[in-house]
């Protein structure tokens, strides 16, 4: 469904008659000269069980404003999509609305032609609420204990590769003895029920990937551009790459996105004043690197780089070796492990790193622990204040203003249930089969105490993926990749193993042909902004590299 209102007769008649030309195929499109007959129509669709996909709403109407209305109207179906149309630039009613309501986007009346002004932001929305939409569902399902390693591992496979499911809690949901009952007598959980009724148990990320028909194999020996990693600044490059003309492949070792696409909410990407999520942008991403010819494999592991100048050669964990000319290194970070007592043991079962949005639901009126002051935690503790009834940061340094974004900080502020402990740390965790408890530390009082908590979140510092590269392309001491002018010693001189007459390019490792962009190279700014930025940059030296050498 997309609901239309406005109050003026002439302006609703243009809006249907638009929208039913582009999208009456797909959607029923409805409309209101009020909103007391919007909120009818609501009512209605309520009753029906239906969903709207789309509100497109006036905001100057007599009995209430388009954002009033929209108030209403997203308490009962908070995923469609909202859209508010004003008669001329009204920037405070817009900033308004993206606080209040979270809107998608605001079209200035009137919008001719509609097709270059209309059509492709509503796109947009609709290809964003069809990726999340759940009706009623009878595909893969997976049954498991609510907080258990094995399942958190199979759950987030699914949710990082955009595949829906559903998940039975062997300890509460009566189903899930219909899952164990299909699945061979002793069979280990996490169980997953595929829609043939086949059931796979305890299933590896390469056994689901297989049975997704994920592709995990090369169509070819070698490759223009190879690109490992699959992240902002690898989907940048892929995208970049394919559209000049690059037969690219791009591998993974997990699923696209990298660390980014696990983030609930990016508020300060460029032209997302409403912000977006890490996986709306991996999915936006993926499709458009696809559309322009890029192979994109996943997941799959590469272990070494090989040179056999020009050409190098990458070998995955089963063997397979794949020739490239250029290659990028965008494998980005991930988090430090908590040093910690009992961090080992509840990893997966209560401890998790990174956002982990897979366990939204399991958070629901819990009291959820973030740890680290970062954009990240920032965005994780705004994310589970939606589910848990508590959520606390515990941050190392005096305050959140050295290492936060302001807008995010605010955020945090306004937000009753979240509450941030500074110089804190945690020193233990302990618990039975999953985390229990969890042992603080107060550097300013110097007191140890012990508080009851099932789920903790982790985001500090961050660590690169290059242990695969040693002995073949330089590192600094915490293993990020050198590039450019950072490869030339004091003395101005080139690595040893560096065989051409001229100086690495920017972004350039020590290999050339090699380049590295993102999180995993040295000094790179940890943005997602600056990851798209270099993953295009390198795109346009790896033309460089081989029209000159």
């Amino acid at each position: 469904m997309i609901l239309a209102v406005d109050d003026d007769p002439q302006v609703l008649r243009a809006v249907r008659r638009d929208l039913r030309s582009a999208y009456g195929d797909r959607y029923r499109v409805l409309g209101a000269s009020s909103a007391a007959d919007a909120l009818k129509i609501l009512d209605s669709l309520d009753e029906r069980g239906h969903d709207p996909a789309l509100f497109l709403v006036d905001q100057r109407m007599p009995d209430v404003t388009g954002v009033e209305f929209l108030l209403e109207a997203v308490s009962r179906f908070p995923d469609a999509r909202r859209v508010l149309l004003t008669a001329y630039a009204e920037t405070d009613a817009a900033i308004t609305a993206i606080n209040r309501v979270r809107l998608d986007y605001y079209l200035l009346k009137p919008w001719d032609p509609p097709h270059e002004r209309l059509f492709p932001v509503l796109d947009d929305l609709l290809s964003d609420w069809l990726a999340t939409y759940r009706p009623a569902y009878d595909g893969i399902i997976v049954a498991g204990h609510l907080v258990s390693p094995g399942t958190h591992a199979v759950r987030d496979f699914f949710t990082r590769n955009g595949q829906p499911f559903r998940f039975l809690n062997v300890e509460r949901d009566p189903e899930a003895l219909t899952v164990i009952a299909d699945a061979q007598a002793g069979a280990a959980l996490p169980l997953v029920r595929f829609p043939d009724g086949s059931v796979l148990s305890a299933p590896t990320d390469t056994e689901l990937a297989r049975r997704l028909g994920l592709s995990t194999t090369a169509s070819r020996p070698h490759y223009e551009c190879v690109i490992v990693g699959a992240g902002p600044a690898g989907l940048a490059a892929g995208v970049y790459a394919a559209s000049e003309g690059l037969s690219t492949l791009m591998l993974d070792s997990r699923a696209p996105g990298g660390q980014a696409g696990t983030s609930s909410l990016i508020e300060n990407y460029l032209g997302f004043p409403s912000g977006l999520s890490g996986g709306d942008l991996t999915r936006r991403a993926t499709i458009q690197a696809s559309r322009f010819g890029a192979e994109i494999l996943h997941p799959v592991e590469v272990v070494s780089l090989t040179r056999d100048d020009p050409a190098k050669i990458l070998t995955l964990a089963d063997g397979t070796e794949i020739s490239a000319e250029t290659v990028l290194l965008a494998t980005g970070v991930s988090y430090n492990r908590l040093e910690a007592p009992g961090a080992d043991r509840f990893e997966g079962a209560g401890l998790y790193y990174g956002a982990a949005t897979t366990e939204s639901s399991a958070c629901i009126s819990q009291h959820v622990f973030i740890v680290g002051g970062a954009n990240s935690a920032g965005q994780a503790a705004v994310h589970f204040a939606k589910y848990a009834a508590r959520v606390t940061i515990l941050v190392r340094a005096a305050s959140l203003d050295a290492s936060m974004s302001r807008y995010l900080i605010d955020e945090i502020e306004r937000t009753p249930n979240i509450e941030v402990k500074v110089r804190t740390t945690v020193t233990a965790l302990d618990g039975g089969e999953h985390l229990e408890r969890i042992t603080l530390h107060d550097a300013d009082t110097g007191e140890d105490r012990e508080v009851p908590a099932r789920f903790m979140f982790t985001f500090i510092g961050a660590r690169p993926h290059t242990d695969w590269l040693s002995g073949v392309v330089e590192r600094d001491e915490y293993g990020f990749v050198l590039t450019g002018s950072d490869l030339i010693a004091n003395g101005g001189e080139l690595p040893a193993e560096w065989s051409l007459e001229r100086a690495p390019y920017p972004l350039e490792t020590s290999v050339p042909g090699v380049f590295a962009a993102g999180d995993v190279r040295a000094h790179s700014v940890k943005r997602v902004a600056s990851g798209v930025g270099e993953g295009a940059m390198a795109v346009s030296l790896i033309h460089r590299y081989r029209s000159m050498g």
